[in-house]
This record gives structure tokens, sequence and C-alpha cells, in this order.
């Protein structure tokens, strides 16, 4: 692979997108890419919002996604995937998970929550959205929702099938949650369209 890939992992403190991060960064290594991931945390730990960029290929200068070149954003919330939209390029996908977090000034009744976010996206980009917190609370554990947004990027991307991701989840994972884990990830992977 010559072409470098950029990816997108974006959404509210707590939600686990750098776990989802470390794992998907770790298997790229392993499969012999060169990796660069960057890491932004927004007041994180008080629900602000937090982004992972990470670009792989044969040869990756620099960790930093541009704006209009991300080949997939996986947003774990739906006002963190409109944010970030102008960093998707043209024919590129997202990822999002149906789930709304009501920022501050919403909470405060200063703003509104923005209605028909995942209608509007279709509109302009591909988009494979459902709620990846439902799928993981029928698993066991709402909070491996970001493991189950991981196995729908691994399959949006496509070309990673090859990496071992059950070994991955577990060389990451407390060993308590692996198989809840490598059970979220599969339910991801099945249920996302190349």
């Amino acid at each position: 692979m010559s072409e470098v890939k950029n990816i997108l992992l974006v959404g509210v403190g707590g939600q686990g997108t750098i776990l989802a991060s470390k794992i998907l960064t770790s298997g790229l290594m392993k499969a012999g890419y060169d990796v660069k991931m960057s890491e932004i945390h927004g007041m994180s730990q008080r629900g602000g919002s937090v982004s992972t960029q990470v670009r792989y290929g044969d040869k990756v200068l620099s960790p930093i996604v541009g704006k209009g070149s991300a080949d997939v954003i996986v947003a774990f919330e739906e006002m963190e995937a409109l944010r970030w939209l102008d960093h998707l390029k043209i024919g590129g996908k997202m990822v999002i998970n149906e789930y709304q977090i009501q920022p501050v000034p919403v909470n405060l009744g200063v703003a509104e929550y923005p209605e028909g976010i995942i209608d509007h996206l279709k509109g302009i980009c591909q988009v494979q959205a459902f709620k990846a917190a439902d799928i993981a609370t029928e698993l066991g554990n709402p909070k491996a929702m970001n493991v189950v947004l991981l196995g729908a990027l691994i399959k949006a991307i496509g070309g990673l099938d090859d990496i071992d991701w059950m070994a991955e989840i577990e060389a990451n994972v407390k060993p308590k949650f692996v198989e809840l884990n490598k059970k979220a990830f599969r339910a991801g992977y099945e249920l996302t369209a190349e």
C-alpha cells in the first residue's frame, strides 16, 4: 500500500475513543504499516470533544489529518459527526453512532441540539449509522460501544481482515472485559456494509 489512509475517531470524553484508537493503531503497526496517531482532548473529562487522528500506509510523515482528507470518520456522537464533516474527503465514509450527548449550552437552555443530523449527512456523504450503545448494552455493557464502532470502522475501511483484531483486543483491554469486547467488535463488523 503506497497510499496513506486517514481516519478520524471523534466523540465526547468518556466514550472510549482513545481505547478504540489504540487497538486500531496497535493492529496496524503489527501488520507492518507505518502509523502515526495524534490525540486531542478538549476538556475530555467534562464531556468535551475528543478526537484521535490515525494515518497509516507505507510511509507516513505527519499524524495530522487535514481538512478534506479523512477517508473515514467514526463519530461516537451525532453532533461530533457534524462538527468534523469538513475533514471528510470527497467520497469518504462516515460511521456514526446514533447517540446524543447534550452539551452544556443545551443543558443551560441557551442553545438547541440540532435535529436531523444523520439525515442531513446522508445527503452529503456515505453514512453508516446505527445505535452502537444499544448493541453494546444487549451484549452486557454499554461502554463497549467504542469497540462496536471499531468493528464497523474496520469493515468500512476494507482490506484489514488479515489483522488479528481479537489478539489486539486481548492485548489492550482488561482481562475481565475481553470476551465482551470481542463480541462487540464482531457485532460492529457484521452490521456494516463495505
